[in-house]
């Protein structure tokens, strides 16, 4: 008698985001890239998404967007209600405390008190006017952006809150995110049978050639294919057309044509150049 271990496939982060908000992971996608993460690259894109999934974020309702840092860049935002939304959902909140310190009738200062069900003091911090004040807009609210600034910091020490930002910070620190620039997209859409390489003989490809695993390694990419994969109509796979032209380039971009010519096969359907769509 023998036992067979099986190794159930993980889903990847966008695959649990769309499931989590019953949409097609490609529109999701695609609705991602055009909105609150527009100017994100697809690694920067995935990492987004897994800051989001970890935290239990919604980016649709600005609770989590992509925000270009001084000096160049992305980083991850949450906005003052996602952080509302992650100090209410953590199970050992007890409860939140703000006290305003005035001087000669003048705010001076904000005081956050966290109280968490597992410990016997509240986490407390202070934060003041002269540190945190900006020249912005918001700012001439400066009571209610305090506050915030003092439950965001709070909130910080009292959870372990990490990997993530508000946008005075991101906007304020130099080096906090790394350059990913995206290349101009394409101004024509793909021919998806265009250039698709034959079996025989093997493709030359004017680019790095990037090897296999590490194409396999791109979660973005795989959930692409994915998505072209589960293609049931010509309106859907042309769509995915479109995606790839916006997303891809050099071999990930060759790895999707050939997802895409394989599965028009499978449809028996073909690309029309002057409908610049399958028929």
């Amino acid at each position: 008698m023998t036992t067979e271990l099986t190794t159930q496939p993980k889903a990847s982060a966008l695959a649990v985001m769309a499931e989590r908000y019953n949409v097609e992971p490609n529109k999701l996608l695609d609705t991602l890239k055009h909105t609150v993460f527009k100017g994100a690259t697809n690694d920067e894109l995935v990492a987004l998404v897994v800051v989001a999934n970890a935290y239990g974020l919604n980016p649709l309702t600005k609770e989590l967007y992509a925000f270009p840092a001084k000096g160049g860049g992305i980083v991850p935002v949450v906005s003052v209600d996602g952080w509302i939304r992650m100090v209410n959902d953590h199970p050992q909140c007890d409860g939140i405390e703000f006290e305003q310190h005035i001087e000669a009738g003048k705010l001076v200062a904000v005081t956050c008190k966290i109280y968490r069900k597992d410990r016997s003091h509240p986490t407390v911090v202070t934060e003041y006017l002269a540190e945190c004040k900006r020249n912005t807009e918001p700012w001439k609210m400066e009571n209610r952006m305090l506050r915030h600034k003092a439950l965001i910091q709070c909130a910080r020490v009292a959870f372990g809150f990490s990997g993530i930002t508000d946008e005075d910070e991101a906007a304020q620190t130099a080096g906090l995110a790394r350059d990913v620039t995206p290349k101009a997209a394409r101004a024509e859409p793909i021919d998806p049978f265009a250039g698709v390489p034959q079996p025989e003989p093997s493709p030359t490809i004017e680019a790095e050639i990037v090897p296999e695993e590490k194409l396999e390694d791109d979660a973005l990419l795989m959930d692409v294919i994915d998505s072209i994969n589960e293609c049931a109509d010509m309106p859907s796979l042309s769509g995915c057309v479109k995606q790839a032209t916006d997303t891809f380039t050099d071999a990930k971009l060759e790895m999707v044509k050939r997802a895409i010519a394989a599965r028009a096969k499978q449809l028996g359907v073909k690309w029309s150049k002057d409908k610049e769509a399958f028929v």
